[in-house]
């Protein structure tokens, strides 16, 4: 390879990366004493940083790889949901988007640069592999998520209706140091129905959404609306390992219990501050209210969490949740390849960005260790395991509970 063409690929590179780093297609119009000094400064240590890898590396870099992978590294800097798409990853991506896809039940995202279980759907092929909130998909098809974007990962975790995708997963919660290989076939994944049941003599009232969809939202709404028919004084509502659906509809949620007051906020550097309100007419029951939530809460199940526990609305019992609050945009580059980059986040009432504060409980309860163990025991458990037995106590669900007792209708 010549000088000149080695200095014509660097070059490139760092146009590249200077086009990443001040967020256009061009220069002009930049000024000196700006706050753009800073990015071109960056930029230079990023070519002196090339030149060396180049010069003094142990064998001769491919200029495009570094390139890559620097690009990769800086969108995953910004945070989890911001991602590099190479022009190839790029074309593969468009062409998912407008497939039919199945999947294995997995909401993931990233966490210490690998690709960290959300929360697992009940029913799921990933649930009956005993899959849990926070285990680490290490690789996928050998490859490891260290080196993929988000998008890439959830992309290779879907595919065609009977198709298979191994992984290898690391389960920290289990004391297990030494990943599993793991098969799954994906499968068309619908949410389950949603979890009912009436405590204290029908006083109490739980509902477990699972998904915050519009239709399951109007199933909350109807049930709220019945209770003083039903003799339902009180409201439990499960958030635990919500993580799919529409903030819309989170926001339409919370509002079933809040009459006034701020749900929830969203802002970015270019995206004008819109504040979510509570609207009277949308207000359903003042109902003493306890909240569940724990890590694998994210999203659309963290912005309701926050709503009711920033307005002292009820009390929210479990564990701090997962962290999860932005929103994208995909922008296409010149060559071919795209950013998908953070534009705004979410914020709680009381100013907290969920993205990076998640939503801490009021009233935190750590999960029983039991439940853990009950998924070790015996090696021809699966059927068993794959629920959670009741034989084992649910020390969030309990205390909630008794806090609902201690409160007049």
């Amino acid at each position: 390879m010549s000088k000149g063409f080695k200095r014509a690929i660097l070059a490139i590179s760092v146009l590249l990366v200077i086009v990443v780093f001040l967020g256009g297609f061009g220069l002009s119009g930049v000024r000196a004493g700006t706050q753009n000094d800073g990015a071109y400064r960056q930029v230079g240590v990023y070519e002196e940083v090339l030149h060396k890898i180049q010069s003094d590396y142990v064998v001769e870099p491919s200029i495009a790889n570094v390139t890559n992978g620097a690009l990769h590294g800086l969108l995953e800097s910004l945070d989890s949901d911001s991602s590099y798409l190479t022009p190839v990853e790029y074309t593969a991506y468009k062409a998912h988007a407008n497939e039919g896809t199945a999947q294995v039940g997995l909401n993931i995202s990233k966490r210490f640069g690998y690709a960290t279980v959300v929360s697992v759907m009940p029913g799921s092929p990933a649930e009956r592999e005993q899959i849990q909130d926070g285990d680490i998909v290490e690789s996928i098809a050998g490859q490891s998520t260290r080196e993929m974007s988000l998008a890439m990962i959830r992309l290779m975790l879907e595919g065609k209706p009977g198709s298979d995708v191994t992984f290898s997963l690391v389960r920290p919660n289990r004391g297990k140091s030494e990943p599993d290989k793991i098969t799954l076939t994906r499968s068309a994944i619908i949410a389950p129905t949603m979890g009912e049941q009436q405590y204290e003599n029908s006083s109490i009232l739980y509902l477990k959404p699972i998904v915050l969809t519009k239709a399951r939202v109007d199933d909350i709404e109807a049930h709220l609306r019945s209770m003083q028919k039903n003799g339902n004084k009180k409201v439990l509502l499960d958030l635990r390992d919500v993580a799919e659906g529409d903030e819309n509809q989170a926001v339409r949620l919370a509002n079933a219990f809040l009459q006034t007051g701020t749900i929830a906020s969203l802002e970015g550097q270019k995206v004008p501050k819109q504040i979510f309100t509570a609207e009277p007419g949308k207000f359903i029951t003042s109902a003493p209210l306890a909240v569940l939530v724990n890590h694998g809460t994210s999203g659309p199940g963290e912005l309701v969490a926050a709503a009711i526990l920033d307005n002292k609305r009820g009390d929210v019992v479990g564990d701090r949740t997962f962290g999860e609050g932005t929103v994208q945009k995909t922008i296409e580059m010149p060559d071919g390849s795209a950013l998908i980059l953070s534009v705004a986040k979410y914020e709680s009432p009381s100013g907290k960005k969920i993205q990076d504060e998640a939503v801490t409980p009021n009233v935190v309860v750590a999960p029983n260790i039991d439940q853990y163990l009950a998924a070790e025991e015996g090696p021809d458990n699966n059927q068993q395991t794959a629920q959670k037995p009741e034989s084992h106590p649910d020390d969030q669900l309990n205390k909630a509970l008794d806090l609902l007792k201690q409160k007049s209708a």
